[in-house]
């Protein structure tokens, strides 16, 4: 394997050459969103999986980089979205981001634990029912990694009831809210656990 050349980037903890969306968001310390209207404006080089998926070549990222100067900083308290709701997660990141929040998002837990390795968020905001691994199991996975506690967690979910109150509480989780909440709620629910 030949060596990267001196002062390139390399992907935290691997060395791959091809990025997920969320991946490549991370990398550039972008939402996902905003990595996207790059793309769909060609300032971003993206090639698409037969199932529709964007994927992001590292010396594509890199050479965006160059151009664009320095990787942005993330401007205040940063919050990890992990919903495979792309829409649900438009709204509440923009919520987020008027209230002075700097957003990041994962469109699965997955994604999300892959950005977790990058950098730890001061909150995520974690769907319960995803495909593959769900809420419960990405939420044990955290506090396996980084200790119970040591990044708030606010839990939500279409199926709320008594018990999934109680057993977010016993999981370890500071805050449950029912899908579908005024995305207001969501941010003053934020606030309470991660004020600004």
């Amino acid at each position: 394997m030949r060596a990267p050349p001196p002062g390139s980037r390399r992907f935290p903890s691997t060395d791959v050459e091809w990025f997920t969306l969320g991946q490549a968001a991370g990398y550039l310390g972008v939402a996902q969103s905003t990595i996207r209207k790059w793309t769909d404006a060609g300032r971003v080089p993206a090639f698409k999986t037969p199932g529709g998926h964007r994927r992001y070549r590292r010396s594509d990222l890199d050479g965006f980089l160059a151009q664009s100067g320095p990787r942005p900083e993330l401007r205040g308290p940063v919050i990890l979205i992990v919903d495979d709701d792309d829409g649900l997660r438009a709204v509440v990141r923009s919520s987020l981001e008027l209230a002075g929040y700097a957003v990041l998002e994962a469109a699965s837990a997955e994604e999300g634990l892959t950005m977790l390795e990058q950098r730890a968020p001061d909150l995520i905001l974690l769907d319960v029912v995803m495909p593959d691994v769900d809420g419960w199991e990405m939420l044990k996975r955290v506090q396996e990694r980084h200790g119970v506690g040591s990044i708030p967690v606010l839990m939500f979910s279409g199926q709320v009831d008594e018990r999934a109150l109680e057993q977010a509480t016993a999981r370890g989780a500071n805050a449950f809210l029912p899908k579908g909440v005024d995305p207001q709620e969501l941010v003053e629910s934020a606030r309470q656990i991660l004020p600004i």
